[in-house]
């Protein structure tokens, strides 16, 4: 998990607090957390190494249209297969709330490196819309598809080390019920 900001520390981070306990109370294992400058090469050099180690990538900050917000062109520059569903199905989430100004959220997903990674906005409000709306009830099957299918261009890692029999259904949410309960690369839970 990513967060991008000039100005939160890991101790104001709410965003990233309330994903890290929904992530956790959903079953998932988090890999690792950090937060990074707004800045282009910050942001690369955090997200990279995350999306080798991680089967799903939250990203949350810089998605907006100041020139500070560099989030979306750099997970863009790395995205191999776009998700567009995903910023459409936002804005429509956060235009119910909202209103017009849904349209200022640049929020994006794709697999980079064989990971699926999501870039969200970075106010409590926009995460919570996000988590709640789309992605707790998909994450998990994504993790499984995500791993049992193997992306062109990256190598594959050592098989799940508990494969789920059945995979989770889309909206089933995932997690410890189905199997899968880890999303570390591989299966590997070191």
């Amino acid at each position: 998990m990513l967060t991008i900001s000039d100005t939160r520390t890991p101790e104001t981070d709410e965003s990233g607090a309330y994903l890290r306990a929904e992530l956790q109370a959903a079953g998932h294992e988090l890999v690792a957390y950090r937060v990074v400058r707004d800045d282009a090469v910050d942001i690369r050099s955090a997200l990279v190494p995350f999306t080798r180690e991680a089967t799903v990538v939250l990203c949350s900050g810089g998605t907006g249209i100041t020139g500070r917000d560099v989030t979306v062109p750099v997970v863009e520059s790395l995205i191999t297969k776009p998700i567009p569903g995903f910023g459409e199905l936002f804005r429509m989430l956060s235009y119910q709330q909202v209103g017009g100004a849904a349209m200022l959220s640049r929020a994006v997903a794709g697999l980079v490196r064989g990971a699926v990674v999501f870039a969200m906005p970075g106010s409590l409000n926009a995460v919570k819309t996000a988590w709640e709306g789309i992605l707790k009830t998909e994450i998990g099957h994504l993790a499984y598809e995500i791993e049992r299918q193997a992306q062109p261009g990256v190598l594959p890692g050592a098989p799940l080390a508990t494969p789920a029999s059945v995979p989770p259904a889309p909206g089933a949410g995932g997690g410890v019920a189905t199997g899968i309960g880890r999303h570390r690369k591989g299966g590997r839970d070191e």
